[in-house]
């Protein structure tokens, strides 16, 4: 599916589903803009797009495949980008994925390029049918726009975590440890794949001696600046969860190395008392007062039952004493 946007600055009005053969005509003034959107495309409507705008191949193929890091790329007349947008579902299996999307950056113009779904674009091409507020400030705004939409939708997601860091910190001394490893794995795995998200977009906006790494309207610095003030909060957070649940795991490691320890010190207790009573019933079994005739059996319980009795008592006496029960 193709949509277009085509903003005419000098009439101050948006036209909607272009004829992308008219590029030339709609690009002519440099306070125009036209907005493609493409969504669950094929090879044949990106090769349409690339034929229209010249586009290099390359670019193209990093459209067809799936790119594991944001980047963004000079090709001197336009920069494509390669963004990423997190999506978490916290019953599922793999409860955090991404959403690849792909950006040609035009002096009066914006491709997007995406397979599933976004809601940021979504909720801008709606905002677009209503008035042309996102696209009478420039290509490099409207991308701000984008990407500063795709970046609050993983607030909600860093909430979240540290709710449920919170969480697992109190149930580390309640649940069975299957059920909590799990949890600690899965928490792992979401802040990892956050901060490979997050990381390189972060790279992408960074001000660097005063220069980005692409051309931005000085108008549109500031929004660019507020861009990069969200996503170092992101960074920031996910490098503090990342801490926490390290820190959540070695404590719950010390608790059950603990628990392991009482349980292998109260056994050894127990095995320390009935060694000594295993002895004496052996001793007392060997017919060792078998020459005082029939009174050698009660006599022998007697003696064994007294015997077992005052060891056992003394050594409960000496653990207690010196504080080992």
């Amino acid at each position: 599916m193709i949509k277009t946007y085509f903003y005419n600055h000098s009439e101050k009005k948006m036209h909607h589903d272009v004829d992308l053969t008219q590029k030339d005509s709609f690009l002519r003034a440099p306070e125009d803009l036209l907005w493609i959107d493409l969504y669950d495309v094929g090879n044949n409507e990106l090769q349409y797009i690339a034929k229209i705008f010249d586009f290099h191949p390359l670019a193209i193929e990093d459209c067809l495949h799936v790119s594991p890091r944001a980047k963004v790329d000079n090709y001197e007349d336009y920069y494509f980008f390669v963004f990423h947008g997190l999506r978490y579902n916290e019953e599922s299996d793999n409860e955090i994925t991404t959403a690849e999307l792909n950006v040609f950056l035009g002096p009066n113009y914006l491709v997007t390029i995406h397979k599933s779904p976004m809601n940021t674009i979504g909720r801008i091409a709606a905002a677009c049918h209503r008035s042309n507020a996102f696209l009478n400030r420039g290509p490099d705004y409207l991308l701000y726009a984008i990407v500063d939409g795709i970046t609050d939708e993983v607030f909600p997601i860093m909430d979240r975590i540290s709710v449920r860091i919170d969480e697992l910190e109190d149930e580390i001394y309640e649940h069975q440890m299957e059920e909590i490893t799990e949890e600690f794995l899965a928490l792992k795995r979401t802040i990892i794949l956050i901060r490979r998200v997050i990381m390189p977009q972060k790279r992408i906006f960074a001000n660097v001696n005063g220069k980005y790494s692409f051309d931005i309207n000085e108008d549109n610095i500031p929004f660019y600046t507020d861009l990069t003030d969200h996503l170092e909060r992101i960074s920031e957070s996910a490098e503090t969860f990342r801490d926490l649940v390290n820190s959540a795991l070695d404590t719950y490691y010390t608790i059950i190395s603990a628990k392991t320890t009482e349980i292998m010190r109260v056994l050894t207790i127990i095995s320390t008392i009935i060694l000594p009573l295993t002895f004496v019933t052996g001793l007392f079994g060997m017919n060792t007062f078998a020459w005082m005739g029939e009174k050698a059996e009660p006599i022998m319980l007697i003696i064994a039952v007294v015997v077992m009795l005052g060891m056992t008592l003394a050594m409960l006496y000496i653990f207690k004493k010196r504080k080992w029960i």
